[in-house]
């Protein structure tokens, strides 16, 4: 046990350098966010390593430093992240568009002229639009078919 002693007296600061480096690592792979904090506090501990040699205080302020910023961070760190539309989603970008109608609905199915584009659409309401209606885009049925009802 005293070679340990000895090996953590040594470097203390790359020991804790390097949990830092591997708990970003982790971050950097998994992006929730809340590792960037222990991360944080490891390399504050290892500055902190450089003027006391006593493991015993820098894991217990590692630890007080982790709780704290945590929960520090939980207070200003947003709690409802709404999902954000992937900008390559040519279909998702679409609800809230208007849009006329290019071929008239039978059966509550037709297509939708929205930005230059035809679209397959099915009516909302399974309403018969006639052509040339104004339709408002209000979401999407099977993956690429927009639903579609009168704007109001």
């Amino acid at each position: 046990m005293g070679s340990l002693a000895e090996f953590y007296g040594a470097y203390g600061f790359w020991l804790w350098a390097a949990v830092g480096a591997a708990v970003l690592a982790i971050e950097i792979a998994f992006g929730s966010g809340w590792l960037l904090w222990p991360a944080a506090c490891a390399a504050v501990v290892a500055v902190v390593s450089l003027f006391t040699r006593n493991a015993v205080v820098e894991i217990g302020l590692f630890a007080v430093l982790t709780i704290v910023t945590s929960l520090a961070a939980r207070r200003f760190w947003p709690r409802d992240r709404t999902p954000t539309t992937d900008i390559n989603d040519n279909v998702a970008r679409l609800v809230g568009h208007q849009g006329r109608v290019s071929a008239a609905f039978v059966h509550g199915a037709g297509r939708v002229l929205i930005d230059g584009k035809e679209w397959a659409a099915e009516s909302e309401d399974g309403v018969q639009l006639e052509l040339e209606s104004i339709v408002e885009v209000t979401g999407l049925s099977g993956g690429s078919r927009l639903r579609v009802r009168v704007p109001r």
